[in-house]
């Protein structure tokens, strides 16, 4: 799988989910603090990797930002992105599972490499759920991207 990964910052967290993801044979595009001379600022580096998601140059991508807060707000911005922010594997199965999610939020601060692993197996592990329910709901927020919506 093709993963587009940002970071506003160069830390331990954010090589250590290159690395991971390298490991676990994703190929990796790097943005951010993560790729020398690219702009580092969160929400610019969260819009490259999310717009590879969106484009289809990427399966899936990786923001990261000290809290993750600013990276998945920034990366929901690009029409047909489904970021969520995850802090623990229950919610990044979630998700995945009942949003369909195409790209996680981590947060700089609080991920741990055991907890980043967790995060990951679960992420990887969950596919979209086929429920009527769950589908209208993601459908709808496909509306959103382009003001279709109704309340």
């Amino acid at each position: 799988m093709r993963i587009s990964v940002s970071s506003d910052m160069d830390e331990p967290v954010a090589r250590g989910l290159v690395a991971e993801l390298r490991a676990r044979g994703h190929e990796v595009v790097a943005h951010g603090a993560l790729r020398p001379g690219d702009d580092p600022q969160w929400a610019v580096c969260s819009q490259a990797a999310a717009r590879e998601v969106a484009d289809g140059r990427a399966d899936q991508a990786v923001v990261c930002c000290w809290t993750g807060t600013g990276a998945s707000i920034a990366a929901n911005k690009v029409p047909g992105v489904r970021a969520a922010l995850c802090t623990d594997a229950y919610t990044a199965g979630g998700a995945r599972r009942w949003n369909d999610a195409n790209v996680l939020a981590l947060s700089l601060r609080l991920t741990s490499e055991p907890l980043l692993k967790e995060i990951l197996d679960a992420w990887f592990a969950a596919e979209a759920s086929q429920e009527t329910e769950d589908r209208e709901n993601v459908a709808h927020v496909g509306r959103l991207d382009h003001g279709r919506a109704s309340s």
